[in-house]
């Protein structure tokens, strides 16, 4: 009667002791030791200072950004109006090492969030095995419950001699382990995994812009040596006219030799200028080509009118800033993933609960092994904890809390640097713009006396000396004005880089699309739009074909 009423009680209490049990497991993992993670915060202006109606002027390379228009184009290089340029830059994101290694480092950086994210799932293994087992003679029996396993006729201790069997094992076991995450261990592990990947996209887009803004920098390059060029032959025309004119008057016996020297080495020294230009314009050419993943013998940049004409760009309040630059986002991502190692790390000064499971089939005859009376099987919980490390845990929390404090300095920092690059690139198009018009006063100014120069020269009223003062300050003065416009283009696409260019935080990959099969990503590492085509993850790249006149390396495994 007293054994019936406990089996009564017992089956009245098992429901209540299953729901306190699934109680306790929800209460134990809601338990997250890593701290609440907020963005930290940073002072950011109201304004730009070279933006304000005080300082903004129409034409200086940028507009206050209008609510239904203040982002820039993801296709900025298009408001330059330049088609070499266009074909030129839908070029990198294909060719562009730089940038595919940067989205190889994407995409293994997903590929630890899938790692990682795995340890939330049981572990399931098999190994079969086969063992054939002779024990020496000598090899005492063990009786277990009436049966011997092994054989020998060794008896007391002296271990006597005899003839031992043959022992097959034939076992087929399977496995399951799982170990609970009680403590957000392994799920904090993911968290940082998963913003480290998001910081390694946001370094695929840096890269990308960098690789971008460096080619239309070189681009602009060339432009302004082929009108470099173009100013040194019309220069040297002159010169020759100056040249044929003191030829002329000394043989009249008006001039002297000495003008004639002077005129001719005015020649030979703009044509030394000339030939100059022809090595730096190689030199952006090559670098170009290496830019868009190319030999640099296989490339070749006609020449063209440069059109120093930069572009409107709109310039919004400076905490957008924090959602435009890439490098900020990764910063902010690296700050997420710091905080999430703290977890990782205070976990462990808890217990780690590991649930583990054994079953299967084992005989010793092959006939026997897939009976049902061959099956055999084990399972039990298992808990372990760290009693005494002498500060081991305590070390790598301290570890991850400066790390973390760390990549707030990092961010914070990074923040108010990419503020000083806006400030600075619109200071520059600003003082650039007024630049360039002085020089042109400059130049109108220096044609005129030249042309004074040249006319008392004839006459016989002035010295030569004098045309070539002239003569030199016209050529200086657009000179200098030519490298101001390449300065304000290069300024330009300074700021459009210092604003992100065309990318937002939005553009960051999704935690729950990090875990996903790899769907249509950009090179960039990016989600495409939908409704375009995806290019192949990584990208169909052509091997590069080498010069001619060089021999093909071997190839190399990996």
């Amino acid at each position: 009667m007293k054994l019936k009423n406990i089996r009564l009680l017992v089956q009245a209490l098992a429901p209540a002791a299953w729901i306190a049990a699934a109680t306790v497991v929800i209460l134990l993992s809601s338990c997250n030791p890593a701290p609440h993670y907020a963005k930290p915060p940073v002072a950011a202006p109201t304004a730009f200072k070279e933006s304000s109606p005080q300082a903004f002027k129409e034409g200086t390379g940028w507009k206050v950004a209008d609510p239904g228009d203040d982002k820039i184009r993801a296709k900025w290089w298009e408001m330059y109006n330049d088609p070499v340029l266009n074909s030129l830059e839908e070029q990198v994101q294909i060719s562009n090492q730089t940038v595919i290694q940067a989205e190889a480092n994407f995409r293994a950086a997903r590929a630890l969030v899938v790692e990682a994210r795995s340890a939330l799932f049981p572990t399931i293994g098999a190994s079969p095995s086969y063992t054939n087992l002779r024990p020496s003679a000598t090899t005492r029996s063990v009786v277990v419950t009436g049966s011997t396993v092994g054989s020998g006729t060794g008896g007391g201790g002296g271990g006597g001699s005899g003839t031992s069997s043959i022992i097959n094992n034939f076992s087929l076991p399977f496995e399951i382990t799982y170990t609970v995450d009680f403590w957000h261990k392994i799920r904090n592990q993911v968290a940082a995994n998963a913003f480290t990947a998001q910081a390694s996209a946001a370094d695929v887009a840096t890269a990308l812009l960098s690789t971008h803004a460096a080619l239309a920098e070189d681009y602009f390059e060339v432009r302004a040596l082929d009108e470099q060029e173009g100013i040194l032959q019309d220069t040297l025309r002159n010169y020759r006219d100056t040249l044929n004119l003191t030829l002329t008057l000394f043989n009249a016996g008006i001039d002297s030799d000495a003008d004639v020297a002077l005129a001719r080495t005015q020649v030979d020294t703009v044509t030394a200028q000339a030939t100059e230009v022809g090595v730096a314009r190689a030199q952006y050419e090559h670098a170009i080509a290496t830019l868009i993943g190319r030999p640099a013998a296989e490339f070749s940049l006609a020449v063209a009118k440069f059109a120093p004409n930069p572009p409107q760009v709109p310039v919004a309040i400076p905490s957008e800033l924090l959602e435009r630059r890439p490098d900020i986002a990764a910063a902010e991502r690296q700050v997420a993933a710091a905080n999430a190692l703290i977890g990782v790390a205070r976990a462990a000064y808890y217990p780690n609960l590991t649930l583990s499971a054994t079953g299967g089939l084992q005989t010793s005859h092959f006939t026997e092994w897939f009976t049902w009376p061959s099956r055999f099987w084990s399972l039990g919980p298992a808990l372990s904890q760290t009693l005494l490390d002498f500060g081991a845990r305590r070390g790598a929390v301290e570890q991850t809390e400066a790390n973390y404090d760390a990549a707030v300095a990092n961010y914070r920092q990074l923040v108010l640097t990419d503020f000083q690059a806006v400030e600075d690139e619109l200071a520059a198009l600003r003082i650039y713009a007024q630049e360039v018009a002085q020089y042109e006063t400059a130049i109108g100014s220096s044609t005129h006396y030249l042309d004074l120069s040249l006319t008392r020269f004839r006459a016989g009223l002035d010295s030569y000396l004098n045309v070539i003062t002239a003569q030199n300050a016209v050529l200086s003065n657009r000179l200098t004005q030519l490298q101001t416009q390449l300065k304000q283009m290069n300024a330009s696409v300074g700021l459009i880089m210092a604003l992100g260019g065309g990318w937002d935080a939005t553009q960051l990959p999704q935690v729950k699309t990090l875990t996903a099969k790899p769907g249509p990503w950009s090179p960039g590492g990016i989600p495409i739009p939908s409704g375009q085509v995806a290019p192949e993850n990584p990208p169909n790249v052509p091997p590069i074909a080498l010069p001619p006149q060089q021999s093909k390396p071997p190839a190399t495994s990996h």
